[in-house]
């Protein structure tokens, strides 16, 4: 795992302009979450520099954003101008947070790149209300076109950390057989296919 923070620490400083090339699959992302977190308690894991956050906090009652990269989260915190977006340093298998603290929880992009993300999964349940949501939108590198093999090939050559490779599908059946309802998904065209998922909790 520290391998992998450090190629998040060392890549914060450019993270914004190497996402620039997904801006109108964000955008429709954004438009997909700001409902559902409309006047809602957040907590966003692998924030990053805070995209995300960013771009939904007007929607939100409050957002607390957190990444395990500490250059991720000072990049973050330099253009943060919500009082109801706060950014924090955190480990996503071991939040500081009591159980059931937020009405949604967002994890973007993340849980392909943690090992054994079923474990993250397990935390997300435990700090999310029982009524909860869990927007859980992921690059799905299995259903990648040549030209995706091709990217994710250079990424890899560059220290990329990547620990799941799924289809839309098979994300949607890993999250199923988790602990989690699938009540909306949809695949946006980005730079590699993006399985937007949200969920809610799994009666036992």
């Amino acid at each position: 795992m520290l391998k992998h923070k450090n190629f998040w620490d060392r890549n914060a400083g450019r993270y914004d302009r190497f996402m620039l090339k997904d801006r109108a699959a964000y955008e429709e992302m954004y438009k997909l979450i700001r409902p559902v977190v409309k006047a809602k308690t957040v907590l966003e894991l692998a924030t990053g520099t805070g995209l995300i956050a960013k771009h939904i906090v007007n929607a939100a009652a409050h957002i607390e954003a957190t990444d395990a990269s500490a250059e991720m989260i000072a990049e973050a915190k330099r253009d943060n101008r919500s009082e109801k977006l706060h950014f924090s340093v955190q480990d996503m298998f071991r939040l500081p947070y009591v159980e059931e603290s937020f009405d949604v929880v967002i994890v973007s992009n993340a849980l392909h790149i943690v090992p054994q993300p079923e474990k993250a999964l397990v935390e997300i349940q435990r700090v999310l209300k029982e009524d909860g949501v869990l927007i859980a939108p992921t690059f799905t590198h299995a259903g990648n076109s040549f030209l995706g093999k091709v990217r994710a090939f250079f990424m890899r050559c560059a220290g990329f950390p990547l620990h799941s490779k799924w289809t839309s599908a098979e994300y949607l059946r890993f999250l199923s057989q988790n602990g989690w309802t699938v009540r909306k998904s949809a695949v946006l065209t980005a730079s590699f296919p993006l399985t937007y998922a949200e969920c809610v909790k799994s009666e036992v």
